[in-house]
């Protein structure tokens, strides 16, 4: 099947500047069902990457998320909420933008056209084959992206993609490609719509299956998440008194403050009685 680049064509609405706020909202929303089935129908291709990261991980490698604009915040929040989330360390999972740090906030000018930079940055972190990349452009066709997935395959670096154009080139360099079509864009070519909320989606599914297959969840609950606030402490005392069974709120809560997790803390409870 041919390329096309379907992120770029014509969204079916025409003449927004003459909508009502209402039409606009509604519009918008009718555009954002269409995402979930779309990513329903990848889970056969999400499945297989997941498989791969949560080998890697549990065998001591990790997982880095590259990606330029739009794309390159999204990895960057996903890597950002695993550590307090999961407990995980920093570091084990990360995410790379085109433009580094400045680019989160600001557009960083043609960093994304750049197909040497991206495996340029992922050497500053010593990327090597215990480890899986995972590129992320809604085009497909991002060279930033392109460049690094390439020189990691050559490296026999496990590599993976997320991208809405079905055949684009950026599959053609990755072992595990995720594709998730969501159709052209409610305002014409604006990628942060709904092919941000389709990358946004796979990317929860990847990390939180991940985490949940290499054991940081037991039953439903994040046992290993750091006591970083007022909120995640009651919810951890609450969880281990769930767990133990133990009433006193103010003895459960000084043991979990004591352990540092609801895991350690209840695996410290089990071990008295």
């Amino acid at each position: 099947m041919p390329f096309e680049k379907i992120t770029e064509e014509p969204g079916k609405y025409r003449h927004l500047e003459k909508m009502s706020i209402l039409e606009i909202l509604t519009h918008i929303n009718e555009e954002d069902k269409i995402v979930p089935a779309a990513v329903q129908k990848a889970i056969p291709q999400i499945e297989k990457l997941v498989g791969a990261v949560s080998e890697r991980m549990s065998a001591g490698g990790r997982l880095f998320y590259v990606g330029a604009g739009t794309s390159g915040r999204l990895g960057i929040l996903d890597a950002s909420e695993i550590p307090p989330s999961y407990g995980m360390p920093y570091g084990l999972i990360i995410g790379i933008i085109a433009g580094g740090e400045e680019a989160i906030q600001k557009p960083v000018e043609n960093a994304e056209d750049d197909k040497e930079r991206g495996w340029l940055d992922l050497e500053e972190y010593s990327a090597c084959d215990k480890d899986v990349v995972i590129g992320i452009a809604a085009s497909g066709t991002t060279p930033y992206v392109i460049g690094a997935l390439e020189q990691c395959r050559s490296r026999r670096i496990t590599t993976g993609c997320i991208t809405c154009n079905p055949a684009s080139p950026i599959t053609l360099c990755c072992d595990f490609p995720i594709e998730v079509p969501v159709g052209p864009e409610f305002v014409t070519g604006s990628t942060r719509m709904k092919s941000g909320t389709a990358q946004k989606l796979v990317l929860n599914m990847i990390s939180t299956t991940a985490m949940i297959q290499i054991g940081r969840v037991e039953d439903n609950k994040m046992v290993n998440m750091q006591l970083t606030n007022k909120k995640l402490i009651e919810r951890g005392t609450k969880m281990l008194m769930e767990k133990t069974g133990i009433k006193d709120f103010d003895r459960v809560k000084d043991i979990l403050l004591r352990y540092g997790s609801v895991k350690k803390a209840a695996d410290f409870l089990t071990n008295q009685r």
